[in-house]
């Protein structure tokens, strides 16, 4: 099974300082989710794994996070996209859980549900927490600009490896030429002449 990981706000959505905090502030980076239904297309299986202390400091709740969701969700089905799970961390930094990137309790989620291993699975974020949760997991890093992403690189200390892309339709275009020119091509045996 193919799997790649993907940060949420400023890689998938515009992001804000002031948290998404509704439906109507959830709106796609341009290319994204066609990104994501290329994805798909190539027999990808797309999870997102995000932070949402918006719920610990209560500026959603629940209801309106699964709203959120059920946008995202709506907005991808009509360009073909289909996003396989969410995970999410509802807590604030200073809760100290297990699951709030940077930590790796998020991509250990992942690993159980989907039953393997993520070395080499591709983790895209704008946030050097992302990256980071990912690394530690085995996932192989890749920063978009959108979001966080140019200020994260002009902060430094990516992860070893790192690639960075304009977004993520750029990151999803060189991922499957890549992936493309590494599947070996089969030629037909010649035919015997009887």
């Amino acid at each position: 099974m193919k799997l790649i990981i993907l940060d949420r706000d400023g890689v998938i959505n515009h992001d804000s300082p002031d948290f998404i905090k509704s439906p109507a502030e959830w709106i796609p980076v341009p290319g994204s989710l066609e990104a994501i239904a290329r994805l798909n297309q190539a027999g990808y299986r797309v999870v997102i794994a995000s932070n949402q202390s918006g719920i610990a400091r209560e500026l959603f709740d629940m209801a309106t996070l699964n709203a959120i969701h059920h946008k995202m969700h709506s907005l991808a089905q009509q360009v073909g996209a289909d996003i396989d799970a969410v995970f999410f961390c509802p807590h604030a930094a200073a809760d100290n859980c297990d699951c709030r990137k940077p930590k790796p309790g998020m991509f250990s989620e992942i690993a159980q549900r989907y039953k393997l291993s993520l070395k080499g699975v591709p983790v895209v974020g704008d946030s050097l927490r992302d990256l980071q949760a990912g690394y530690v997991s085995g996932c192989v890093p890749y920063l978009v600009l959108t979001g966080k992403g140019e200020k994260t690189q002009a902060t430094g200390g990516l992860p070893p490896g790192t690639q960075v892309f304009a977004d993520l339709a750029a990151m999803v275009a060189h991922l499957l030429k890549t992936a493309a020119a590494a599947t070996p091509t089969t030629t037909p045996a010649p035919a015997i002449n009887q």
